[in-house]
């Protein structure tokens, strides 16, 4: 298991029950912040940690070699904050919008050297001439700065004393301000290019737990990138790189802080 993830994981339990113990401890403790959730319309902010890769589906011809994958993506992990508008709906359920601002940077290995093979051309793909990829032609470290905007619908049980359990489910509009989307250069100039504008889709769960002046939230969070984040080389850069992948999706799991 990553060793950041194994420390987070740690960290969350020891919090939680730390938590817990002063939430329940006495069962004649006074409720507190009892008509929070009567608000229309509230506000807060969070913090959170990230464990993020891609989902990668390879090109047949160009992405795989002797039923070898040629692409691999390593994990990273990554940190990010945002801001919290929440809008009653009833006793049950609220939507939310969670604007904020992510922070990642992953690596992709393009061990496809083998595809010099196809120098010749095809159909689909004309004739290029061979080259010997080096360490800076095989590895790029992708560098995101994501502006996330998910809008989640939850839906809460019952308070019991002073907590509540909830889940949510949404979606999220996505803007990578690295992409490299409108770059000229390509992967044969070492510029990696992805999507700007992106959609995904999350699901959280978490508990609620009220103290005097707040209302602190630690939640899971998974969002899944929908649309491929591929931007294709260009018609003239050999087939090393993009041709390899048909498919490029971010993937993340989030631990999440939230403060209202």
């Amino acid at each position: 298991m990553n060793k950041f993830l194994l420390k987070a994981l740690v960290l969350a339990s020891v919090s939680f029950a730390t938590v817990a113990n002063a939430q329940f401890r006495t069962r004649n403790r006074m409720d507190r912040l009892e008509d929070f959730d009567q608000k229309k319309v509230s506000w807060g902010f969070y913090l959170n940690g990230n464990l993020l890769d891609y989902r990668i589906v390879l090109n047949p011809r160009y992405g795989m070699y002797e039923n070898h994958n040629l692409v691999s993506s390593k994990e990273s992990t990554s940190f990010g904050a945002g801001l919290i508008a929440k809008f009653r709906l009833n006793d049950y359920l609220d939507v939310r919008i969670e604007p904020g601002l992510q922070f990642a940077q992953r690596q992709l290995t393009f061990n496809t050297d083998s595809n010099s093979i196809y120098q010749d051309g095809s159909l689909t793909n004309p004739p290029f001439v061979p080259i010997a990829l080096t360490e800076k032609d095989r590895v790029r470290d992708i560098k995101s700065t994501l502006v996330d905007v998910p809008v989640m619908l939850e839906l809460h049980g019952d308070r019991w004393y002073n907590s509540r359990p909830y889940v949510a489910a949404g979606v999220n509009y996505v803007v990578n301000l690295q992409s490299n989307s409108d770059s000229e250069d390509d992967n044969l100039q070492q510029v990696f290019r992805s999507t700007t504008h992106n959609f995904a889709w999350s699901a959280e769960m978490g508990i609620q737990f009220y103290f005097n002046k707040f209302k602190l939230t630690p939640a899971i969070r998974g969002t899944f990138f929908m649309n491929n984040e591929m931007v294709s080389d260009n018609a003239t850069t050999p087939p090393y790189w993009s041709a390899a992948v048909s498919t490029l999706q971010t993937r993340a799991i989030m631990f999440v802080l939230k403060f209202e």
